[in-house]
């Protein structure tokens, strides 16, 4: 089975892309980076952000919360200093932008016009920050404004990346899609909260975003949600652990799959989900993936 894909008309030589968040710049393992279908950068925004004060992550049961808040160096070290490098990787960059008002997003797709920018994630529901995030991502209005505001700015690809956190994500998707968006990502952390022995809030942002293999059932619902829901493609994220997780997401109707907390405990671990995804085809002997695309609801 040929494992390339296309989305929004980029072929991507793998259904498997690194998340933002967990993989940085795709610089560090860079070995594993190539492996894949593509990276999707840290949150970039306008100006340096120096994000939540520590402890930033607590276990869960089965998953972490993480109260990063959108660290990053800002747009003009990022065009200058890494934006050079991430160009030499041989896989598809996909850089992830957030803004605390819609004109940031617009603003900031406008100026990364780089020809190695393959495509865009709107980061509208980042839980961890106090301005934008979530509360743009529960609005079916902002996610249209934003995702249109964007859509005006540039002709590379637009993929939104939805939150589920007090909305329905199939509400946001359509708005998504309205907006001029060529796929949407489903879906970020769910809000969460970890307390320490003193019965305190334990991390430095107070609350925090839910990851990993507890996150999946959910993500998964959601995912099975919002395909049919509208007419453009979905990106899965949330749990994926290994080729099983990712040929599931599949199923339920995702056409890529992103692997975000298990590269905090594996840095291999993208590369591996790529490799058990390619095995999992090969062993049902898949000539397409239109054949496990979307097969949840064939059969039932």
């Amino acid at each position: 089975m040929k494992m390339s894909v296309r989305l929004a008309g980029l072929e991507f030589a793998s259904p498997v892309l690194a998340a933002s968040g967990t993989w940085e710049f795709g610089l560090r393992f860079a070995d594993v980076s190539n492996q894949l279908g593509g990276i999707v950068t840290k949150g970039i925004t306008l100006e340096p952000r120096a994000g939540n004060p520590p402890p930033r992550i607590a276990e869960c049961p089965g998953g972490i919360i993480n109260s990063v808040g959108l660290e990053n160096p800002g747009l003009a070290t990022f065009v200058g200093h890494f934006l050079p490098r991430i160009g030499r990787l041989r896989c598809r960059v996909i850089v992830n932008v957030a803004g605390s008002r819609p004109g940031e997003y617009a603003e900031l797709v406008e100026r990364l016009a780089h020809p190695r920018v393959d495509a865009f994630e709107l980061n509208v529901s980042c839980p961890n920050v106090r301005e934008g995030g979530t509360a743009f991502g529960a609005s079916p209005a902002a996610v249209e404004r934003i995702t249109r505001l964007c859509r005006r700015r540039t002709k590379k690809p637009l993929i939104v990346k939805l939150t589920a956190n007090f909305v329905d994500p199939a509400e946001t998707a359509r708005a998504a899609e309205a907006g001029g968006a060529d796929a949407v990502t489903v879906l970020n952390t769910l809000f969460g909260l970890a307390l320490g022995p003193e019965g305190r809030p334990f991390l430095g942002g107070r609350t925090g975003g839910v990851s990993g293999p507890c996150l999946k059932p959910f993500a998964l619902y959601c995912v099975d949600r919002v395909a049919p829901a509208i007419g453009i493609p979905v990106v899965a994220c949330g749990g994926v652990m290994n080729g099983a997780d990712a040929a599931d997401f599949l199923s339920a109707g995702a056409r890529l799959v992103q692997v975000g907390s298990a590269s905090l405990a594996d840095p291999q671990a993208p590369g591996r989900v790529a490799r058990e995804l390619a095995t999992f085809c090969r062993a049902r002997r898949l000539r397409d993936w239109d054949d496990l695309v979307g097969r949840t609801r064939r059969e039932n």
